[in-house]
């Protein structure tokens, strides 16, 4: 069995892992990335419609408000690296940005390759091997085994991802491995995935995204858990979309939950039905079910005729009041029961993972074993849409390249002092 040595070993090639290899590499450390596929950055590839949304061009305090669990434990990952500092790698990496609504930031060419083009370019040495276990002396992490070879290193990074996507090499490998070394692992579970409900509609509507309508989740209490302005869809099991998925980081099992769309949020009750009476008055002797072609898109109107219980066949000029503010309640309130959330090969991320208090927030570096750390979505911290968990990606691998890097210094300042 061939033994390779360098001074990091990092196991897993998606964002974490490539990050810290580049960042590894430019201070003048050697990498060696494990990458059971063979292929790097497989998820992020396709991540944002093959756009790829690599961060938010906000504020730290904002990414912090936007992390769903552990929020403070990235303090000081974030403040060694910031929205602004992860866009200017990128921009000073050939790979110019654009920002769209709500600080979503794409590369300006639309190509999630170009942002995967930046990562690999650095010196770090990608091997096509699956980690069977991180070796340890005298407690310290020394290397890792692979299937294929033993890879020894002053420092081990475990960036291996969750368990989501598994087809782009999220297996759950990285929970296996620091288990072992004592690790407590939350129960890894999908986090930003489409949402199941117990309503159902009609085939045509599973084509439509519907933008600019307000989306809002409701637990055992009148306020709601999360509420946010957007764009969603509906399928066969029930809602997708940014707004469906924000709003899965805050489904769990303990209460029953519903969701409320607003489908047109910028008018109020009283306004809508003015709108409604206005557009039956312009249509007369028009069926209600050919109506309803001003305020809702195609797709929608067969359901909305459906939901608000009105005769599709009826004048627009003999609707009662009564049928028209029940038509505003459904179009203000259209409500579905939450019947749970779909399967966690289909969340954009995990939730769970390494417990946070095991691992030091300062350099990402483990508590129990010294020499290893953790980046990325291995580590029990997890995000809305929006840019923000390749953000975390990113600051927690930065961080954890910094620690070694520092660290490596304070070795040779340490060994020059002995021979002077």
């Amino acid at each position: 069995m061939e033994t390779v040595a360098s001074d990091v070993v990092i196991i897993g090639g998606g964002a974490a892992g490539m990050f810290a290899g580049s960042r590894l590499s430019e201070m003048g450390l050697s990498a060696t990335v494990l990458e059971p596929t063979g292929q790097t950055l497989r998820k992020l590839r396709i991540s944002g419609k093959g756009r790829c949304n690599l961060t938010n061009n906000c504020t730290t305090e904002q990414v912090m408000k936007n992390v769903i669990r552990n929020p403070k434990f990235l303090y000081s990952a974030l403040d060694n690296l910031s929205p602004q500092d992860t866009m200017a790698w990128f921009e000073a990496h050939n790979v110019p940005l654009k920002t769209e609504r709500g600080g979503r930031v794409f590369p300006v060419s639309d190509k999630a390759s170009d942002v995967a083009a930046a990562l690999e370019k650095s010196n770090a040495k990608v091997v096509r091997d699956r980690a069977v276990r991180i070796l340890t002396e005298n407690g310290r992490a020394v290397g890792v085994l692979g299937e294929k070879g033993e890879y020894r290193a002053d420092a081990v990074i475990l960036a291996t991802g969750g368990m989501s996507y598994p087809k782009t090499g999220s297996t759950g490998d990285g929970y296996r491995l620091a288990g072992d070394l004592g690790h407590t692992i939350s129960e890894p579970k999908a986090s930003l995935v489409p949402i199941e409900t117990k309503e159902r509609f009609s085939d045509e509507l599973y084509s439509l995204t519907i933008k600019n309508v307000t989306l809002s989740l409701y637990g055992d209490k009148k306020k709601p858990i999360y509420s946010e302005l957007g764009e969603m869809s509906f399928t066969r099991y029930g809602i997708a979309g940014p707004l469906s998925l924000s709003a899965s980081c805050f489904i769990d099992d303990k209460c029953d939950y519903k969701i409320v769309i607003d489908l047109k949020p910028g008018l109020t009750m009283e306004q809508l039905l003015k709108r409604i009476q206005r557009d039956f008055d312009e249509t007369p002797n028009l069926p209600f079910g050919e109506s309803l072609g001003r305020l809702f898109p195609r797709e929608l109107r067969r359901d909305m005729v459906r939901l608000s219980g009105i005769n599709p066949e009826k004048p627009c000029n003999q609707i009662t009041r009564e049928e028209k503010e029940k038509l505003a309640r459904v179009t203000k309130a259209l409500t579905l029961t939450v019947t749970g959330l779909r399967p966690i090969e289909e969340g954009i991320v995990t939730r769970g993972g390494v417990k946070t208090k095991e691992i030091n927030p300062a350099t990402m570096e483990s508590k129990l074993t010294p020499g290893l750390y953790f980046a990325g979505e291995i580590i029990d911290c997890d995000a809305m849409t929006g840019g923000y968990n390749l953000q975390i990606a990113f600051a927690t691998a930065e961080t954890a390249a910094r620690a070694i890097s520092q660290a490596r210094n304070r070795t040779n300042q340490e060994d020059e002092a002995t021979w002077e």
